[in-house]
């Protein structure tokens, strides 16, 4: 009798703890899906909403204000700094890429003037990264050549253009030029051929805007990575003597990458020509990936 009364209490013992395992599961699931599912779930849900005002308002409910001070020193909205009187919400880029993400594929460009137009440094950046992920979809190896994905993204490319000047900042013309206006260089387009393409780039690169100049010479990261040095090597000359230190640290950026995907001989020929002319900064971005004792070579220059 005791054996059994041994045996019952030990099965219900065994019983309990193999419900405590299985609640411990239940509430580790449950805490997994706060913190990474419903989070992404919820954004999904509260943007998939068709228009512009709807994301606005998604991000504005995001606003930090601690992170906001940093951003707002980090892209310098002093006065008389390069992004004086800049607004931000205080959102990470990786906050803004999930927006993105969560809005529809046939969101109406329409709709994307609203967000370009925004104070809102970051919904600026979500108006741009979308301008982005559609033009990218049209720009596959498949749709290449298709006449409605040509057209497409022409229009997209004639509203980057349109609002280019809304790319108020580096981050802004950075994350979204080369994807765009720097693909479109390559691919079939109804708007012009290569003289075309020169006369929109030489646009640029002579306007005040010093971020619209900053295109000009970025958009070449992506026609470098496709394996064409030459739109990189015309813009750095010509804004090889531009007196702000953005567009130094572009013109080398842009050298390096060129030299890094297309040949560092055409870098090196490139440096015999200029390097002894070159502001200091460009020459340190160009060179920063060449082995020590060719870096003070050039440097000596």
């Amino acid at each position: 009798m005791l054996d059994f009364y041994a045996f019952f209490i030990h099965f219900e013992i065994y019983h309990i703890l193999s419900l405590l395992h299985t609640l411990q599961i239940v509430i580790f699931t449950i805490l997994i899906a706060f913190r990474f599912v419903l989070p992404y779930l919820f954004c999904t849900f509260a943007i998939e909403m068709i228009t512009a005002k709807e994301i606005i308002s998604y991000m504005e409910s995001q606003q930090d204000d601690a992170q906001r001070q940093i951003l707002m020193r980090f892209f310098k909205t002093g006065p008389g700094e390069y992004g004086e009187g800049d607004q931000f919400l205080g959102l990470k880029v990786p906050q803004t890429r999930e927006v993105v993400r969560a809005v529809p594929k046939d969101f109406p460009l329409s709709e994307i003037p609203e967000l370009l137009k925004s104070r809102w440094h970051e919904v600026r950046l979500c108006g741009l990264l979308i301008l982005v992920a559609k033009f990218e979809r049209l720009a596959t190896k498949r749709l290449e050549n298709d006449e409605a994905a040509i057209r497409s993204r022409d229009e997209i490319l004639t509203l980057y253009l349109q609002y280019a000047e809304q790319a108020n900042n580096w981050d802004l013309v950075d994350l979204s030029v080369h994807k765009i206006l720097g693909h479109w260089l390559l691919l079939p387009s109804h708007l012009g051929d290569r003289d075309y393409k020169i006369k929109v780039l030489d646009e640029l690169a002579q306007s005040p805007c010093l971020w619209k100049q900053r295109m000009s010479i970025v958009c070449s990261w992506k026609t470098s990575q496709m394996g064409d040095p030459s739109w990189c090597l015309r813009y750095a000359e010509i804004h090889l003597h531009h007196p702000h230190d953005l567009m130094h640290k572009a013109v080398g950026w842009m050298l390096r990458e060129m030299g890094k995907r297309v040949g560092m001989d055409l870098l090196r020929d490139f440096l015999r020509q200029h390097a002894h002319e070159m502001p200091r900064t460009a020459l340190r971005y160009a060179i920063e990936k060449m082995p020590e004792p060719e870096r003070q070579h050039w440097m000596q220059t």
